[in-house]
């Protein structure tokens, strides 16, 4: 599940559900992870895939600038080491937890074996990515309400 890094601020329920019968690939939303650059607040729901307890694949859902780390997030180490813009047109949070979701939906398995866990994405059950990513996309709808009330105490930019 997300490593948290000291300064960031996490709100609402995380919610985490398997994504193989086994249990070990998984995926996870926090409804609002607020991070703090350079004294600016940025903050949006956060989805990741986990093989065990190695983040892999990770999608920071923070408006503009939102983005994700692939190729295996914890093993690389530094955030920077895996960090990728979201496309330009992905420059909202609906718009990229729905991008992101359909990356898990669609290229999961690529996912893994970029990181190297290609048996991890032999396990992947699409039954259960599918019902996972409309469980995933109800818990962010229904905490839709977090990044405006952290918009409005000034701990996230409004862009």
């Amino acid at each position: 599940m997300a490593s948290k890094r000291p300064g960031e601020t996490y709100r609402g329920e995380v919610l985490s559900l398997p994504l193989s019968q086994d249990g070990q690939v998984s995926v996870y939303v926090w409804p609002l992870r607020i991070l703090n650059i350079k004294g600016i607040g940025y903050g949006g729901p956060t989805i990741g895939v986990d093989v065990g307890n190695e983040e892999i694949v990770r999608f920071d859902c923070h408006d503009t600038p939102g983005h994700w780390h692939r190729g295996g997030y914890d093993k690389l180490g530094s955030p920077g080491n895996s960090h990728v813009d979201f496309p330009d047109d992905v420059d909202r949070v609906n718009i990229q937890v729905d991008w992101a979701l359909s990356q898990i939906k669609d290229n999961g398995k690529a996912f893994l074996e970029e990181a190297d866990h290609s048996e991890a994405g032999k396990l992947l059950d699409p039954a259960m990515v599918r019902s996972a990513i409309d469980r995933i996309k109800a818990h962010v709808d229904a905490n839709a309400d977090l990044r405006p009330q952290a918009i409005a105490e000034n701990l996230v930019q409004a862009t």
